[in-house]
């Protein structure tokens, strides 16, 4: 008969290599910036307090040009703002590296065993360039592209224009008024649900076309699945 001591530690070390932790369970997610721009744009990823850098933020992506980054397994949050105008080292800017810009808000491998991600597109900061964020690559739940496709730098208020008019203080009236799907004040949200879990990738797309969302019904809820037009 085997020791009832040898049994429950066989038992215990069973369910000690079942138990995963969260980070571990968090899939990988990759970080994609697609540049249809038509001139040059510097990509700034910048984590928040306490996080890693994913980035040296040296990239120049000529129009047409792709980054992809991974996202480390632990839970990450951070920002993504696009710089234009910049010199050689990427050092000095003309738009991008303070506000107005536009700025993609980014969290990863949340939510435990949800794996959830959570994204918006920001003109609190107010806008530069043209930016649309969105799932791929699966990633269940509701996942819906947001952002803003439209130059608003076009029709901004003449007070509010910036940098001869490579970029736009606001007001987030207007803002909101171009590009719903974006937040335009520290308290608003999207008029779209958002619950997206596991996707394989985050894509942000500067200068998208359009922005392009494709529904369908689950059986327990409703699944969004989303591209960006950018081709």
């Amino acid at each position: 008969m085997a020791n009832p001591l040898t049994f429950l530690a066989v038992l215990l070390l069973a369910a000690a290599s079942a138990t995963t932790s969260p980070a571990s369970m968090a899939s990988a997610t990759t970080l994609t910036i697609h540049n249809l721009c038509p001139h040059p744009v510097w990509p700034l990823i910048t984590p928040n307090s306490g996080l890693p850098s994913i980035s040296d933020n040296t990239a120049r992506l000529d129009p047409n040009s792709l980054l992809s980054l991974p996202f480390p397994s632990s839970p990450w949050s951070g920002r993504v703002a696009a710089r234009t105008g910049c010199d050689a080292a990427a050092s000095t800017c003309e738009t991008g590296s303070s506000p107005p810009s536009t700025v993609a808000q980014i969290a990863v491998h949340g939510g435990g065993s949800l794996d959830q991600a959570a994204y918006s597109v920001s003109l609190v900061d107010g806008f530069n360039v043209p930016m649309v964020i969105s799932p791929q690559q699966g990633g269940a739940g509701q996942c819906p592209a947001l952002g803003c496709a439209a130059d608003l730098n076009c029709d901004c208020p003449p007070a509010q224009r910036f940098s001869d008019g490579a970029a736009c203080r606001g007001p987030p009236e207007y803002f909101k008024r171009r590009c719903p799907l974006t937040r335009t004040t520290a308290s608003d949200v999207e008029p779209v649900p958002q619950s997206c879990r596991g996707p394989g990738e985050l894509k942000v797309v500067f200068c998208a076309p359009a922005v392009v969302t494709v529904a369908g019904a689950g059986e327990d809820d409703m699944v969004i699945r989303t591209v960006v037009a950018d081709s």
